[in-house]
């Protein structure tokens, strides 16, 4: 599978664009695999910034307690990404956002897909809470 199958999906919520740098390849002249997932969380701390939350300062947040890639077309240097993310109906604290690696100049092609599931927690005693009112309205819309 190396084409987007947009039926699939649900809603697009955020995108950015990474230029891969050299350093991110290994000895097979390819992106490494665990440097894929360097490139979801950009996007998601990009995303969550965007929305105005901020872990160092904010009492509850994301913790990650599921991630998955499925590796689909290697990534050679030089390449310009694009890191899209999509939502997933939330449960009462925790979200399951779905994740793509396109090529920016041609998003058709489909490097690698992933999800990762976020339960939302103080930040004091680790126990889950709801998820913030905005982020569930933003994954329900």
């Amino acid at each position: 599978m190396d084409k987007l199958e947009p039926k699939s999906l649900t809603k697009l919520i955020y995108e950015v664009n990474l230029a891969i740098r050299w350093g991110d390849m290994d000895a097979f002249a390819h992106v490494n695999n665990a440097t894929y997932f360097r490139y979801f969380e950009e996007a998601r701390v990009q995303w969550l910034a965007s929305l105005g939350y901020n872990i160092d300062e904010d009492e509850t947040g994301p913790v990650i307690i599921n991630a998955n890639a499925t590796f689909l077309k290697p990534i050679i240097y030089p390449a310009d990404l694009t890191v899209q993310l999509y939502a997933n109906p939330p449960g009462n604290s925790s979200m399951v956002i779905t994740q793509h690696i396109v090529s920016s100049s041609k998003p058709e092609t489909l490097f690698t897909e992933g999800s990762v599931k976020i339960v939302w927690v103080n930040q004091a005693t680790g126990k889950s809470v709801p998820l913030p009112d905005k982020i569930r309205e933003l994954l329900l819309g």
